[in-house]
């Protein structure tokens, strides 16, 4: 399964896709981070993340996209914004036809680490470990995204199977 895992932001919008199985080591494919100008008007700094996340959509064929759920913060100025590129992420999945799930930082951190209160530094040491990168992914929007992916292809795989499997029981058993 090829995973696009997207930590979004308006001034940085974090990309990484990788390849897995549930249960097994992922492999890196790519990992990029999308910059925008603060002192560019809002919607020319969501046209351009948009137009990015679509490119690379297009360029990776992902069979699906997993985007870091917005949480409440203190700095309403920053969560709209992340709220934003957020909707920009989903829109740039849905539009492709690929399923588009949402995780929350502590569901992710727990998938990577095993622990749902792991800090940045944990978090990228062990996307660094899991994919057997020489060095860490920078900045850390771009190791958030690749642990994203790798929550999804651990824990969406799953999720897609059991989704599939209930399906198949509702109609009957077939097929």
């Amino acid at each position: 399964m090829r995973v696009l895992g997207v930590d979004p932001g308006l001034t940085r919008c974090g990309v990484g896709v990788v390849e897995g199985v549930p249960g097994r080591p992922c492999t890196l494919v790519a990992y990029y981070v999308v910059y925008t100008d603060p002192a560019d008007d809002l919607s020319l700094r969501l046209l351009h993340l948009d137009r990015s996340l679509t490119e690379l959509v297009a360029k990776h064929q992902p069979e699906s996209v997993a985007v870091e759920r917005v949480f409440s913060q203190h700095n309403v100025r920053t969560v709209m914004g992340t709220a934003q590129a957020s909707g920009i992420a989903v829109l740039a999945g849905a539009r492709a036809g690929l399923p588009v799930q949402t995780y929350t930082p502590s569901e992710v951190k727990a998938a990577v680490t095993g622990s749902g209160q792991a800090d940045k530094a944990q978090m990228t040491a062990m996307v660094t470990r899991l994919l057997r990168l020489a060095e860490p992914p920078k900045p850390a929007d771009a190791a958030d995204a690749l642990a994203l992916a790798i929550c999804h292809v651990w824990r969406g795989g799953t999720r897609s199977k059991l989704a599939a499997a209930a399906d198949r029981a509702r109609r009957g058993g077939a097929r």
